[in-house]
């Protein structure tokens, strides 16, 4: 099943929907998926002119794949401009993930900071890509192409605190409009910025990550390239923590990103 496939189903359905196992990460299905479902069942409850600021996502459990999967909401409560919404992915009567969304409506402010500039990377077509295999990279990189311009790839002994290159969706077939679901996928593709300073395979997970969202969104398609970097800011006794932003093609900023991982090595 395409991401879209996958929106669409929890749109209609957010009750019981089994997730194929071509969307796995490991033993478990790729969270940047399974948080970019519960923020359209969340999506969903809140009035449209209320986009989303921001989303704090915890991992509580693996979330296994062919194994249906419940997106419930709670609206918490809707202020004037305001909307606090609380989302939870349950799975076999246990809470696997946990969602708390802020929506908001615009309003006039005399403040208004441009965000700083984008790094500079090579041209995509000049980076390498993380490759899909079978059996060695996980299952839902077959559909997101990654390709690195800075930092190293995991499992290279590279020691940079700074990680990250161009990132688009595949395999798609078509044009679509991205919204936020999307880019929950596109930031969460790339893995722990942690594993390149590894020699040889070991686990890695997010366990804490929060997002923001540059409102209005850019006109963006599924088939253009997004420019993503991560900075290590601090690692030790098994956890780290980075922050990470993602931008358009022409350098405007899309989102904002911080997660705290943990490392089994």
């Amino acid at each position: 099943m395409r991401f879209s496939d996958l929106l669409d189903a929890v749109r209609s359905q957010p009750q019981g929907l089994s997730i194929p196992a071509e969307w796995g990460q490991g033993r478990a299905t790729f969270g940047g998926l399974i948080a970019a479902l519960q923020y359209e069942a969340m999506r969903a409850k809140v009035p449209a002119d209320r986009p989303v600021r921001s989303l704090a996502i915890t991992f509580v459990g693996p979330v296994e794949p062919d194994v249906p999967v419940s997106f419930e909401v709670d609206v918490l409560r809707e202020g004037k401009a305001v909307s606090q919404v609380l989302g939870r992915a349950m799975q076999k009567g246990q809470v696997v993930t946990l969602v708390q969304g802020s929506f908001g409506a615009s309003r006039p402010s005399e403040v208004a900071v441009t965000a700083n500039a984008a790094p500079e990377m090579k041209h995509w077509d000049d980076c390498q890509e993380m490759p899909y295999i079978k059996g060695v990279t996980p299952e839902f990189m077959r559909h997101l192409a990654m390709r690195w311009s800075i930092g190293g790839l995991p499992f290279t002994g590279n020691t940079s605190r700074n990680m990250g290159g161009w990132v688009r969706l595949r395999g798609e077939g078509k044009d679509e409009v991205v919204n936020e679901a999307h880019i929950l996928a596109l930031v969460d593709a790339w893995p722990p910025s942690l594993l390149s300073h590894l020699k040889k395979p070991a686990a890695g997970s997010t366990l804490t990550w929060t997002i923001e969202f540059v409102q209005p969104l850019l006109a963006l398609s599924t088939l253009d390239w997004c420019k993503y970097l991560v900075e290590i800011e601090y690692a030790a006794d098994g956890y780290g923590h980075a922050a990470a932003k993602l931008w358009s093609e022409d350098g405007q900023l899309i989102a904002m990103s911080r997660q705290t991982v943990t490392i089994f090595a």
